[in-house]
């Protein structure tokens, strides 16, 4: 008997990785999840009481599926997180009207060539929201709410005269979203900073745990690094309102040209610290804020502070920073990982309760210098979402086929599972939909038994709302457990006489169907934009890595370690998620991992060695120290919080 080749054994090992659901019912961490889920039970509640002080309750349908908008960009910062909502609100709204506008000029409930075209159509939706939301990192349920609007309101068997009415419905629903999101932004500015900052401080937590463990450090290095980048993201609205009125401040003057050539010259430099003490001390805290400590005094236990002020909450990322490139060094800055790793969870939960002073003693941040700048938009990838249309547009037309009520659940389902970045997330996917349904339909029958009337129903799907948005932001299985029957709820309220258990069989049977067309559908469609990615993530984290070398030993990397940095921990950390994207892919990446390995080992010692030049710039005299660098300045490092950085 012959053996297999090489290659066939290859793939059936790759074959087998990506099919793997190991890691399907992991739990996330999320400390925010319980005042997010109020919210946007209370834009639920708040979206369905105009259909009912009318006497229409089959209208709060649209009405909830305007309120959805509040589940995208819940980690989001206010300021960008109202931006997108706008943008959200918007796209649900003409979700709703043009799925209306479709049902009632096509009559898909009719069967014939106007339900293949609300198929069709319901394809391109999906794919269309998947690539936005891929763009604009929109996590959780994602495009499937964008999508789960359209069709609703398609398969609804609207009239023309109701599609104004129901798209205004929808409309209101997604105006509430918005400005609860805008009650928030002014209500609890610190709340996406707060929660940032907390989990960076567990996840570098996790990797000093790691250390003392001497457990592998790959996985827990990039969760901690993206973590703190973006709790640096979080920060970065307050640190532009420091950095403008840094320049407001008399004696901080600088041209344009100096700074895109040249850099500050020694002279601009001393007369910006100088301005900045000045205006440090004009402008003082606020009373209830404890003015800052002398560099190296620890955080005392029981500091009383604003809850989570801008100075505090750069503090900790700070010291998470040093903690982090610490970590690659040979002889790092603190002293038992495992102590370290409990204080830092200790100030973590202090963050969460609303009180960051409370704690244990913690040592003072490294004198190195934050990375800034935002990081880089996601990669938008054209196969997703073309996977996406091929998938859902599959599964709704098998359902049409095989005569299915209620088939464009079967396409949700598909959507659903290719919202996901490769086949091994699609595989989890698929493994968390399967689970999910299951069990929600087991509490779908319990309640749909009890025959709630209209207001009862609405009440129901306002706690299911909740359950939803605390449930999906830990792990996506436990959220679809509560959208099952959310939407055989909102199909109740919609239809009140359809029976109960046809509901839940079509359900059943279009989920099924659903997850393993698109399983077929994510195996077939094989691509090598992954591995492409990889390659050029590569090729950028060795180019980062060069020139952080070359400014090291050229004695340059003192004068603007911000940005050598920025470039090199945002470089590493797409290079991780490229690879673990090409390796959930059936296409070779084409990339030995040996250096791939060797790439992010050295980043991380570079990362280090950058630090230690920035704290050895800080103790340069301005006017004495290295030369200028023509790399773009500005004045982050003159923030209060940056007096003990250079």
């Amino acid at each position: 008997m012959r053996r297999p080749s090489l290659h066939r054994a290859a793939r059936a090992r790759s074959l087998r990785d990506v099919l793997s659901p190991r890691g399907a019912l992991a739990l996330q961490r999320a400390d925010d999840a319980l005042p997010f889920a109020l919210r946007a039970a209370l834009v639920t509640a708040l979206a369905v009481l105009p259909a009912f002080l009318t006497g229409r309750p089959g209208d709060a349908v649209f009405a909830v599926l305007g309120s959805f908008t509040t589940t995208f960009g819940r980690l989001m910062p206010h300021t960008r997180r109202t931006r997108v909502l706008a943008g959200v609100a918007v796209a649900m709204t003409l979700c709703v009207a043009a799925g209306s506008a479709l049902g009632a000029r096509l009559r898909p409930q009719d069967g014939g060539a106007g339900a293949l075209l609300v198929v069709a159509a319901t394809a391109l939706v999906a794919g269309t929201a998947k690539l936005g939301c891929d763009r604009a990192r929109l996590r959780g349920l994602g495009a499937v709410m964008l999508l789960f609007g359209f069709a609703v309101a398609a398969q609804a068997a609207p009239t023309p005269a109701e599609v104004l009415p129901r798209t205004l419905l929808a409309a209101g629903g997604a105006a509430t979203a918005w400005l609860a999101a805008l009650a928030g932004r002014l209500t609890h500015p610190e709340g996406p900073r707060r929660h940032a900052v907390a989990l960076a401080l567990h996840e570098v937590a996790a990797l000093l745990d790691a250390e003392a463990a001497g457990a592998p450090r790959t996985a827990a290095r990039h969760r901690a690094t993206t973590a703190v980048l973006d709790a640096y993201h979080a920060l970065e609205p307050e640190r532009r309102r420091t950095r403008a009125g840094a320049r407001r401040t008399p004696g901080v003057r600088e041209t344009a040209v100096t700074r895109r050539t040249h850099g500050p010259t020694p002279s601009v430099r001393a007369a910006a610290h100088a301005a900045f003490a000045r205006a440090a001390s004009v402008h003082a805290a606020p009373a209830s804020v404890r003015p800052r400590r002398a560099p190296g005094r620890p955080v005392r236990a029981g500091t009383r502070r604003a809850p989570a002020s801008p100075e505090h909450a750069e503090r900790m990322a700070d010291l998470c920073w040093s903690v982090l490139v610490g970590a690659g060094r040979r002889r790092p800055p603190y002293g038992d990982p495992a102590a370290l790793a409990d204080v830092l969870r200790a100030h973590a939960r202090a963050f969460v309760r609303r009180r960051p002073g409370d704690g244990p003693e913690l040592p003072p941040p490294a004198a190195v210098n934050r990375p800034h700048g935002a990081r880089p938009p996601a990669p938008a990838l054209l196969v997703p979402a073309l996977r996406t249309v091929l998938g859902t547009g599959l599964a709704g037309a098998v359902a049409l086929g095989l005569g299915l009520g209620h088939g464009y659940w079967a396409a949700l389902s598909a959507a659903a599972v290719l919202h996901s970045a490769d086949v091994r997330t699609a595989t989890r996917r698929a493994v968390q939909r399967t689970l999910g349904t299951a069990a929600g339909l087991v509490l779908a029958v319990a309640v749909l038994g009890l025959r709630p009337g209209p207001l009862a129903l609405a009440g129901t799907v306002v706690a299911l709302e909740l359950l939803l948005e605390y449930a999906v932001a830990r792990n996506y299985g436990l959220g679809v457990v509560f959208l099952t029957p959310l939407a055989l709820l909102l199909t109740e309220l919609a239809a009140p006489a359809e029976p109960t258990g046809a509901l839940v069989l079509d359900r059943a049977v279009g989920s099924l169907l659903g997850v393993l067309l698109a399983l077929l559908c994510a195996l077939a469609v094989v691509h090598d934009r992954a591995a492409v990615r990889a390659r050029r993530a590569l090729a950028a984290c060795v180019l980062a890595s060069a020139q952080a070398r070359e400014a090291l030993a050229a004695g340059r990397a003192g004068a603007a370690p911000e940005v050598l940095q920025a470039g090199l921990a945002a470089a590493v950390v797409e290079l991780r998620e490229a690879e673990d994207a090409a390796a959930g892919e059936l296409r070779p990446a084409g990339t030995d991992p040996a250096d791939l390995a060797r790439a992010e080992r050295r980043a991380y010692r570079l990362l280090g060695l950058l630090a230690a030049a920035g704290r050895e710039g800080a103790h340069t005299a301005p006017g004495t120290g290295p030369g200028p660098v023509p790399l773009p300045w500005s004045p982050p490092s003159l923030s209060p919080s940056a007096r003990s950085r250079p």
